[in-house]
């Protein structure tokens, strides 16, 4: 390869946000499961990419949009929101991908497709999720604890 190669494959750019297809699903599990298991991230006992992949399939009935992120056709990143609901329900980058303006390109894609609004939840000791949320715009509403898991949350709500 060329160094002119290697250049054009480090400049963030590649990026393409589309609607997921049934055929992402099992990469938006994979991408929730590593980004979810870094520290501090998700839960203390983590699910399974399996249960993650069930998950998704119900949170679809249940109303869920997803749309993901790919970098030459390989998802990198997912939102997933329930507009009826203005919710923004999950955002995960992969974590060779933090940085790189994956999580803003979609969090901005969120902010357009719910332009009234939304909320959002993230743990508490996800230090990274809340600045990045803050830095955003999105105003600390109330803490309360996870329904799943009992965990502190933070929630957020973004206005235009």
């Amino acid at each position: 390869m060329s160094r002119s190669t290697l250049e054009v494959k480090q400049i963030p750019g590649h990026i393409v946000l589309r609607p997921a297809r049934d055929v992402d699903y099992d990469a938006v599990a994979e991408v929730w499961h590593k980004s979810a298991s870094l520290p501090d991230v998700g839960p203390a006992v983590m699910p399974s990419e399996k249960e993650l992949r069930c998950r998704i399939d119900a949170e679809l009935v249940a109303g869920w949009r997803v749309t993901v992120a790919t970098d030459d056709d390989a998802v990198v990143g997912f939102v997933a929101t329930r507009p009826s609901d203005a919710i923004l329900c999950e955002l995960f980058v992969h974590p060779e991908n933090t940085g790189a303006g994956v999580g803003r390109a979609l969090l901005k894609h969120a902010m357009t497709t719910m332009p009234r609004g939304f909320s959002l939840y993230t743990r508490s000791v996800n230090t990274k999720a809340r600045l990045f949320y803050e830095r955003a715009g999105l105003v600390r509403s109330h803490e309360d604890v996870h329904p799943r898991t009992g965990d502190p949350v933070t929630f957020y709500a973004w206005k235009r």
